[in-house]
C-alpha cells in the first residue's frame, strides 16, 4: 500500500500544476489596458499585410502576354486596341503602356513618352507602398508599447506590495512580476510579426518595381525601333 501512495503522490502534484495553469486569454486579459493596445495594433498590420499581399499579386501579373498583345496591335496600326487591351489589364504596367500609346502618332517626341510613363509608374509605386511604413512603424512601436506596460505593471505591482503588512508572500510578489512580464512578451510578438510582414513586403514590391522597369525598357525600344 505504502508503494501505491507514493506512486500517487505526484499524480496529485501534477494535477495541482494543471489546475493552477493559467490559459492564453486569461494571460491577455491579466496584461490590462496595453494587451488592448497592442491587439489593435495585431489588427492593423494584419490587415495591411493580407491587403497588400492581394494587391501585389494582382500587380505582379505575368506582362509577356500584354506586352506581346500590345506589341501586335501597334505593328498593325490599332492603337486604339492596344490602348484597350493595355487598359483591360488594369495593372501597373497596363496604366504604363496605355500612357505611352496616347502618344503615339502626335508630334511628342520619344523623350516626352518615356517621361509620361515614368510618371505614371511613380504614381502606381506610391498606391503600391501607401500605409506600407505604417507596418514598419508598428514592428518597432508593439514592443516599446509593450515593455512601457510593463513598467507601469511593475510600479503596480511594487505598490500593492508596500501596501501590505507584514510580510510578502512569494506568491503575491511573483504573480505582480509575470502580470507585468506579459505585456513585453505581447509587443514582441506583434513587433516580430510586423517586422516580418513588412520586410517580405517591401522585397515583393521590389520584384513589382523590377517588372515595371523592364516592361517600360521594351516598350520603349519597341517605339524606337517602330
Amino acid at each position: 500500500m505504502s508503494v501505491l501512495q507514493d506512486t500517487a503522490m505526484p499524480e496529485t502534484g501534477m494535477q495541482g500544476v494543471f489546475e493552477e495553469s493559467v490559459s492564453l486569454f486569461e494571460l491577455i486579459e491579466k496584461g490590462g489596458i496595453t494587451m488592448v493596445i497592442l491587439g489593435v495594433l495585431f489588427v492593423i498590420a494584419f490587415y495591411l499585410l493580407v491587403n497588400k499581399l492581394l494587391t501585389i499579386r494582382k500587380a505582379k501579373k505575368d506582362p509577356t502576354k500584354m506586352v506581346d498583345k500590345v506589341t501586335a496591335y501597334v505593328l498593325k496600326g490599332d492603337i486604339e486596341t492596344a490602348k484597350k487591351y493595355a487598359d483591360k489589364e488594369q495593372t501597373p504596367m497596363g496604366k504604363m503602356i496605355k500612357s505611352g500609346l496616347n502618344y503615339i502618332g502626335t508630334t511628342s517626341k520619344l523623350e516626352m513618352i518615356e517621361k509620361s510613363i515614368e510618371n505614371v509608374g511613380k504614381i502606381e509605386l506610391y498606391k503600391l507602398e501607401k500605409n506600407l511604413a505604417l507596418v514598419g512603424m508598428i514592428s518597432g512601436a508593439a514592443p516599446m508599447i509593450g515593455f512601457f506596460g510593463t513598467v507601469i505593471g511593475m510600479i503596480n505591482a511594487f505598490i500593492a506590495i508596500s501596501q501590505e503588512e507584514g510580510s510578502v508572500s512569494p506568491k503575491l510578489l511573483s504573480s505582480g512580476i509575470y502580470e507585468a512580464m506579459i505585456t513585453t512578451a505581447g509587443g514582441l510578438a506583434v513587433g516580430i510579426f510586423a517586422y516580418i510582414a513588412y520586410n517580405y513586403l517591401v522585397r515583393a514590391m521590389a520584384d513589382v518595381v523590377h517588372k515595371m522597369e523592364v516592361v517600360t525598357i521594351e516598350f520603349i525600344e519597341l517605339l524606337q525601333n517602330n
